[in-house]
């Protein structure tokens, strides 16, 4: 698989971060913010650690409009436009949205397609309103006009619906917030679905890619939670275990639903597969190593998305050893089927974390956009004050 994030050599080898991505793995950055832009951070975490995408979700946002003064020009024009809190962070996400996108758009060009992406997520509160959802993918990519953009949708049950429809218009697509295996099932549908449905309309399929962002440490978090109330040797046993058995079968699943005579013909129809990607990949509990999620997930046409803590320990001591995931179904069953054993229920678990991360990003959007109102207020008093 090419990519074009040039490889490093660390004592005159290849770096670990060089060689995940010869192993097939698309590093993308989980983190965005306009410093990381203007300071040139993010060319030089492309040049050195292999970064060919960027995944950003309201909570990066949130966190990034709290930091530092690098919005202030632009808080300030809005203000004086009369912008609301609501518009103004539509306008700050998509300038910082599109100026990655501008940045990685060689590596678009030079993949193909197949990297380069920067995704966006649609407002966390439409994510049960598949109209609201559609509405906002279609004003998203209006408002961005560049093709190597992902729309990011949570793969909630009105989700689906929103995938399959936005991606019949010809829409790029970033699946979030999928944790559990049968929901996997119904993304990797609601994609095909949309692809058949392009095609009747006459679009070409090939100017469409999608990912499906399958969620890792956030299971483990959870399962492990369980674990520990529980309390047997056999329960401590399995911490730490579930996350990655989870996305084992998950690319299991990947390999089998791509490989079906109604994928196969939407490939030779000039389809492109709808690639795995590991999401929430960094580590939460002290105890396990701090590359867990990228080094034991190792396999062809999947992208790992990371936070920079992830990224440079990856690059500094990951130890990358080849595929891992090959060979590993069975056993991750058993791991999924040794929770249910201990009574703690697998689908519990992931509609429990898909109702929290739908909660959580909201909540980081309400954050957004209150903590926008202050900004501009601040900027129409500094303003009048200002005037002559």
């Amino acid at each position: 698989m090419a990519h074009t994030g040039r490889s490093r050599s660390v004592g005159g080898t290849a770096s670990p971060t060089a060689a995940l991505s010869a192993e097939g793995v698309s590093i993308w950055l989980d983190d965005l913010s306009r410093e990381r832009i203007l300071s040139g951070g993010l060319e030089a975490l492309i040049g050195e650690r292999n970064v060919v995408g960027i995944t950003t979700n309201p909570t990066i946002f949130a966190t990034a409009l709290s930091a530092g003064d690098s919005y202030d020009e632009q808080v300030a024009a809005l203000a004086r436009a009369g912008a609301s809190a609501e518009e103004a962070a539509f306008e700050i996400t998509t300038e910082d949205v599109r100026r990655a996108a501008d940045i990685l758009r060689p590596i678009h060009d030079a993949t193909g397609g197949l990297d380069g992406w920067v995704s966006i997520e649609v407002s966390a509160s439409s994510a049960h309103d598949t109209g609201a959802t559609i509405a906002e993918a279609r004003r998203l990519v209006a408002a961005l006009r560049r093709p190597n953009v992902f729309v990011k949708i949570p793969a909630t049950i009105a989700g689906l619906a929103a995938i399959t429809a936005s991606i019949a218009s010809g829409i790029s697509i970033n699946v979030t917030l999928i944790f559990g295996l049968d929901r996997y099932r119904a993304v990797i549908d609601a994609y095909l679905t949309g692809l058949e449905q392009a095609h009747e309309a006459g679009i070409d399929l090939g100017s469409i890619r999608s990912v499906a962002s399958f969620f890792v440490s956030r299971v483990d978090t959870e399962v492990d939670k369980r674990l520990e109330a529980t309390g047997s040797p056999d329960a401590l046993h399995l911490k730490g275990t579930v996350g990655v058995a989870n996305a084992r079968l998950a690319y299991e699943i990947f390999e089998q639903q791509f490989a079906t005579k109604r994928a196969q013909r939407l490939i030779e129809l000039g389809a492109n597969p709808q690639r795995p990607l590991w999401a929430s990949t960094g580590v939460k509990d002290p105890a396990l190593p701090d590359t867990r999620y990228v080094v034991d997930l190792v396999a062809p046409g999947v992208v790992n998305t990371m936070p920079e803590k992830t990224l440079h320990a990856t690059f500094d001591h990951g130890v990358i050893r080849g595929n891992t995931i090959a060979g590993t179904y069975e056993a991750s069953r058993g791991v999924l089927a040794a929770i249910e054993a201990l009574g703690i229920s697998y689908d519990e678990v992931t509609l429990t974390l898909e109702n929290e991360g739908v909660d959580k990003f909201a909540a980081s959007g309400e954050q957004l956009v209150a903590n926008l109102a202050g900004a501009l207020e601040a900027a129409r008093v500094d303003g009048s004050r200002d005037s002559p």
